[in-house]
């Protein structure tokens, strides 16, 4: 698995979104114990803290250990720097595994045995995502453009199937449909700047060619359509595929 947000860990745990509390209803209602979860490929922990709230104890592991210097503290939540693909849990040790914007980096064919190792009978697998921002016409075409015109040679191969909603990886699990749902918030424009910033490839981008590509052009253009002081609504659409032991 690669570790492409270390060096971003901090704006990642300020400006990354998180997930809609209808997500986790609706998980939540596909299970039937909380004693133990497991977040896994964490990062700052934004999904183990939401299932601290109802799970006994939550497992929390990640390869970036500057990611999980930033992670949510909570008493029922354990955090350790271990790979997707060799987790060192028991069997049958959890009712419930989350995997938020990372399943696209695993090595499925190693990733899914161990899962479904550790899973309990009945047990839930979640792997969850977000596709690009949704704002309004003239910004989504100036983020748009970065996104596929700017950095789109700087995007890994693993993008794709994010922009696919993971429709085209392989799942070995009794499959259960997610409803449409999505996250939305009200940001700034310094906000937005902060997102962008946590993108692997705009940091691909600055290591080749030494600085940002969120130059002064670039912003000209995103304040023609998104004035000083305004407050845009952005829409996250979420994806996933969710399935059964």
């Amino acid at each position: 698995m690669k570790d492409n947000f270390s060096t971003q860990a901090s704006i990642y745990a300020r400006f990354r979104p998180g997930y809609p509390s209808q997500l986790f209803d609706f998980l939540f209602g596909l299970c039937h114990n909380f004693d133990c979860a497991w977040d896994c490929a964490t990062g700052n922990g934004q999904i183990a803290g939401v299932l601290a709230a109802r799970f006994r104890q939550v497992e929390a592991t990640d390869i970036s250990e500057k990611q999980l210097q930033q992670a949510i503290p909570k008493p029922n939540i354990r955090y350790r720097i271990e790979a997707a693909e060799s987790p060192s849990f028991p069997h049958n040790s959890f009712d419930l595994i989350t995997v938020g914007q990372s399943a696209h980096w695993f090595q499925f064919d190693k990733f899914y045995p161990e899962a479904r190792r550790v899973l309990r009978p009945g047990g839930v697998l979640a792997l969850v995502g977000y596709n690009l921002l949704k704002i309004d016409a003239p910004t989504d075409s100036v983020i748009k453009h970065l996104y596929s015109s700017v950095l789109g040679t700087y995007w890994d191969a693993e993008r794709r199937l994010v922009d696919e909603a993971y429709a085209t990886i392989p799942f070995p699990f009794q499959e259960i449909t997610l409803p449409d749902m999505a996250m939305t918030y009200e940001w700034s424009f310094d906000h937005m700047l902060g997102y962008l910033e946590t993108w692997s490839a705009l940091q691909h981008y600055v290591r080749k060619n030494g600085r940002s590509p969120l130059d002064e052009a670039f912003l000209a253009e995103l304040r023609q359509a998104w004035p000083e002081n305004a407050i845009k609504t952005v829409r996250f659409p979420i994806f996933g595929r969710i399935g059964l032991k």
